[in-house]
């Protein structure tokens, strides 16, 4: 997905990002929720931990996810 794409999607979108990180013992990590901004420069994705917010010059690759499954009955 092109930073055009990325910016084109309604907030809300259930998408992975994976992005490069800029520590030498990480190359490359996935922030996987809920598009919940994004600009010229960033992108915020809301996870189960909490918000990330994304260069977008960091972007390796994105997509669209489908939702979450159902939680299953005990």
């Amino acid at each position: 997905m092109t930073p055009a794409e990325l910016r084109a999607l309604p907030l809300g979108t259930r998408l992975v990002v994976r992005y490069r990180l800029h520590d030498a013992a990480h190359g490359a990590t996935d922030a996987l929720g809920d598009l919940v901004a994004v600009d010229a420069v960033t992108c915020t994705v809301a996870t189960r931990r909490g918000e990330v917010v994304i260069p977008i010059a960091d972007i390796v690759a994105a997509k669209q996810v489908p939702p979450p499954p159902a939680p299953r009955p005990r």
